[in-house]
């Protein structure tokens, strides 16, 4: 009988660092609207690395402190605009790839980092890649997983090649739209969640949410719906992954491939789920394959989920490498 997934959820756990609280928090104000929330973990003195966390809108979470040894890393983490604990959440304004990585060289900066470790997983690794070419100089490495490039075959696949592999959510996600909304399913979408009426963006949003976390694990999840918790989270992923969806990513056709070549002399390392739904193998192939210096660690058995047992495993090895790299 295969493992259940809170069976393969203990396992991934357990091999995660130990719990974790952070020593330093702040919140450091961007413009007139935007504020975002950190926190530092870890060894203040230790070599620097920070966190991007998926979605886009997503935010961070107590389990993304713990892929890497404490006693030698100063792990930043932060709320991209609108996510998480920053304000104003599920804020579209300016929110923007360029204003990510602007954001993001804001925070090293406020925090005295010289150079970091660049850590991040699915839209985390398209922001890794975006903010690495930008400023490559900044950089000790990378290390991503489930590898989105923001291309617009990707976002096509998300919004209607799943079907091919999850009819069932697919179906349940596009029946939440009148008949009349169904030929543009982005579009139809992202005018519900930008909607100002909480009657109209939040069932819209909970239903992507739904939609999504069916199609992110190796193994079916008993409480998928439950992932977002609460309706700004749920509000926020949904409608600023909408927002980035019909925007490209605010990215040029394939930028982060052809950007390559800045950052090739960098130690990289990519982790991909076989399995994984949302962002495909051919995806971190075609990054793999642009950028043959780095390692590619194809995991046999799992999902997009970073919380896979699999994934859980290949990323903690792939942070010791770089810290035998660095150390």
């Amino acid at each position: 009988m295969p493992p259940t997934d809170a069976a393969r959820r203990g396992a991934s756990d357990a091999a995660l660092f130990p719990e974790i609280t952070p020593h330093a928090t702040g919140r450091l104000a961007l413009d007139a609207v935007h504020t975002l929330h950190w926190e530092a973990c870890g060894n203040p003195a230790g070599v620097p690395l920070v966190f991007l966390h998926g979605g886009p809108g997503g935010g961070c979470m107590p389990h993304h402190r713990r892929y890497y040894d404490p006693a030698f890393w100063n792990i930043v983490l932060y709320d991209q605009r609108g996510a998480g604990r920053s304000t104003p959440v599920a804020s579209l304004t300016d929110n923007t790839t360029p204003h990510l990585v602007a954001d993001l060289e804001r925070l090293r900066e406020a925090l005295r980092v010289e150079r970091w470790l660049v850590f991040g997983g699915s839209w985390g690794a398209t922001l890794a890649l975006a903010y690495a070419q930008a400023h490559p100089q900044r950089v000790l490495g990378l290390v991503l997983r489930g590898v989105f490039l923001a291309t617009t075959r990707e976002i096509d696949w998300f919004m209607h090649g799943i079907r091919t592999i999850f009819p069932e959510a697919w179906g349940a996600f596009a029946g939440f739209l009148p008949a009349d909304e169904r030929a543009d399913l982005l579009r139809s979408y992202h005018r519900r969640l930008t909607d100002p009426d909480p009657a109209v963006h939040l069932p819209a949003a909970h239903a992507w949410d739904r939609y999504e976390s069916a199609c992110s694990t190796l193994l079916p999840q008993p409480d998928a719906a439950a992932k977002f918790d609460g309706d700004a989270a749920a509000l926020a992923i949904a409608r600023i992954e909408a927002h980035y969806f019909v925007h490209e990513g605010f990215l040029a056709p394939d930028q982060l491939l052809h950007g390559v070549p800045r950052i090739r002399h960098l130690p990289c390392t990519i982790v991909q789920g076989r399995y994984d739904i949302v962002c495909p193998p051919v995806t971190a192939d075609a990054l793999a394959r642009a950028w043959p210096e780095a390692e590619y660690v194809v995991v046999p058995d799992a999902g997009h989920s970073v919380r896979e047992p699999g994934i859980t495993r290949e990323l903690i090895a792939a942070v010791r490498r770089m810290q035998a790299r660095l150390g």
